[in-house]
């Protein structure tokens, strides 16, 4: 027990807890940090999973709407109509919700691949005409990164229409 008397003891133990214990400790940090912050994104990527499976719901509640249909009705009538915006305010509040959790510029791995999923719901349902054409009403008061953003992807959608309409005749 006299080492732990001994000042070079005590220098050494120094030297090896900087430059082994201390760069470990930090590593473990970081990584246990990192595996907190990925488990938050899954939970919130589930939360909005879920929220998106209840507005499906919801458009199963309405089949006289056809929102699921490749075509929109134009005989709706008032209350039709009015069912449709409603339907369709709650789903750009889900869209823009996903947008301000999930979308980050030059995104990666794992979130990149939850992120095409909400791309492709959008795309989707900016390919419906009563959609697309309720959309600068449905974006006013929204987030304007998140507006830019479905606006462009309603106009790319609508370009691929029109060109695949064209390739068609």
């Amino acid at each position: 027990m006299s080492f732990l008397l001994d000042l070079g003891f005590w220098e050494v133990a120094s030297y090896v807890v900087t430059t082994l214990a201390l760069p470990f400790a930090i590593f473990i940090f970081l990584f246990e940090q990192r595996k907190e912050r990925d488990a938050e994104d899954e939970e919130a990527y589930q939360l909005l999973q879920d929220a998106y499976n209840d507005f499906l719901k919801i458009v199963l509640d309405n089949p006289d709407l056809r929102l699921r249909s490749a075509t929109s009705r134009s005989d709706l009538s008032a209350d039709q109509k009015e069912r449709t915006l409603i339907i369709y305010e709650m789903l750009i509040a889900l869209f823009e919700r996903a947008y301000i959790v999930s979308y980050v510029p030059n995104m990666r791995g794992v979130a990149l691949r939850r992120w095409h999923s909400w791309d492709d719901y959008m795309r989707e349902w900016c390919r419906r005409e009563d959609f697309y054409y309720l959309l600068p009403q449905l974006l006013r008061g929204e987030d304007e990164d998140f507006a830019d953003y479905i606006r462009a992807l309603a106009e790319q959608e609508r370009a691929d229409k029109v060109v695949h309409i064209g390739h068609k005749k």
